[in-house]
């Protein structure tokens, strides 16, 4: 969340990738940075240590879930 906040602060599209674990810890995050409204896609969790099969296979099911949250931020 604090890297897509920190990229949204300087005017660059971002839309962070918060596991399912995390979602809630998104949401204070991003509320108490003043930026509730920063794009957001929800991963399962976890994801780190699953294995690039994994990863890619994670990746094709959000990834136009990615393009269209950066597409709202037009």
């Amino acid at each position: 969340m604090r890297d897509a906040i920190n990229v949204a602060l300087r005017r660059i599209p971002a839309v962070a990738l918060v596991t399912d674990e995390f979602w809630a810890q998104g949401d204070f995050i991003a509320a108490s940075f003043g930026m509730p409204d920063v794009p957001r896609v929800r991963l399962p969790h976890p994801i780190a240590g699953t294995g690039s099969e994994n990863h890619r296979i994670v990746a094709e099911k959000v990834a136009a879930e990615i393009i269209d949250a950066l597409e709202m931020l037009r």
